[in-house]
């Protein structure tokens, strides 16, 4: 029993859109830019004291065979605990008591994973 298959029209818009895609700036090539909003993002949203945690932040680019990612670390770390953690959930105290945590890294980092998603969905829907 043979198939057959048939098609008709051209794929003249997919192939223009995987040509931008191959030769136009991707969204990888902005990784950088993202990496340093969000770093400056972290380090204005840091509960200041000395500013040591505020001025710690950084970021890396990892690829991971055709993955990447942007990771956003902090090097502040005093006798072994990361005061950025300790900041962001709580910490107990020499005392017994308990120094509540304040979320400011999820919405210090919000807008530039907004932007990030927003630009990534115009590169792949704009042909």
């Amino acid at each position: 029993m043979p198939i057959s298959v048939s098609t008709s029209g051209s794929f003249d818009n997919t192939e223009a859109f995987l040509k931008k895609m191959a030769a136009g700036p991707s969204m990888f090539d902005q990784l950088s830019r993202f990496g340093e909003m969000g770093r400056a993002a972290l380090a204005g949203a840091t509960p200041v004291d000395s500013g040591e945690t505020a001025n710690s932040w950084y970021y890396e680019i990892v690829q991971d065979g055709k993955s990447w990612s942007i990771i956003w670390g902090n090097s502040h770390v005093v006798d072994g605990r990361p005061i950025a953690v300790l900041l962001q959930f709580g910490h107990g105290t020499r005392n017994g008591g308990f120094v509540e945590g304040r979320d400011y890294i999820n919405p210090a980092l919000a807008p530039v994973l907004d932007q990030m998603e927003a630009e990534g969905w115009k590169v792949v829907t704009t042909a």
